[in-house]
């Protein structure tokens, strides 16, 4: 992949598509990870308004200290760029306080969170009528499905969801992304554990990589080592547990006889 190409190609689609749209720029939420980093560093360099959002909800010192680093290094470099900070964790404890009980597992609760987090973007994006800028990778989104349905997968736009794990990373290191982000291991952010997504996938991206390469153009299985065979187990297992993420909302059409 030719790095400064891509970059370049992604900013001018970022750059037309607000254009077209006759919007005023891009609203990204910022997570201390490295795919919000690239996305609001892509959308920075369109020169158009671009806000970032640091919303922490119980959040890790450490994570919400990252991305409030990374936030400083852009608007040091982009005058394009503001940051504001919204503090969400009273918010997600008055749902907690009216969600009945029995309903607040962990998966319920953590989904929530996101769910809180898309709504503060848009209501960021619909009063400086702006667009809500996805941070999601091809692995995340069109491989296993790994976000929050109407939560971080609630965007107007993805620019970087057709880029591999590795290759956000790649994209990162060119454009100078900071070393504590580039170093961190991914994290979704959403449990006061610190689990990161390894912990909970069960497998690395660079595994989850190769499985769905492996997968777009198999080869013999016999081949397979006991930890590839784990791995595309878990491949396989969440891209078709998560197809009603990835797939368009069904519609019950209507026959013509009926109406």
């Amino acid at each position: 992949m030719e790095n400064k190409k891509v970059i370049n190609h992604i900013v001018s689609w970022l750059k037309k598509y607000s254009g077209e749209s006759n919007t005023n720029g891009f609203v990204v939420g910022i997570s201390g990870g490295i795919d919000s980093a690239l996305t609001s560093t892509l959308c920075a360099l369109t020169g158009t308004k671009t806000i970032c959002l640091n919303m922490p909800i119980h959040q890790i010192k450490a994570e919400y200290d990252r991305g409030q680093e990374h936030i400083n290094w852009l608007k040091s470099k982009h005058k394009n760029v503001e940051s504001v900070d919204v503090e969400l964790t009273k918010t997600f404890q008055t749902m907690r306080d009216v969600l009945p009980l029995d309903i607040q597992d962990w998966l319920t609760m953590a989904n929530t969170r996101s769910r809180l987090r898309m709504t503060t973007l848009y209501a960021f994006a619909c009063h400086h009528k702006m667009l809500v800028a996805g941070t999601g990778n091809k692995v995340e989104d069109f491989g296993i499905g790994f976000f929050t349905k109407y939560g971080d997968g609630g965007v107007d736009l993805s620019p970087i969801a057709d880029l591999m794990k590795s290759d956000v990373y790649n994209l990162s290191k060119e454009l100078g992304i900071v070393d504590s982000i580039l170093n961190a291991k991914p994290t979704d952010g959403l449990f006061e554990d610190g689990r990161s997504d390894e912990d909970q996938i069960g497998a690395s991206y660079d595994e989850l990589e190769w499985a769905m390469k492996f997968i777009a153009n198999p080869h013999d299985f016999s081949t397979l080592n006991e930890r590839q065979k784990i791995v595309l187990d878990i491949y396989t297992r969440m891209n078709k547990a998560n197809q009603h993420k990835m797939n368009p909302i069904p519609v019950c059409l209507i026959p013509e006889e009926l109406k």
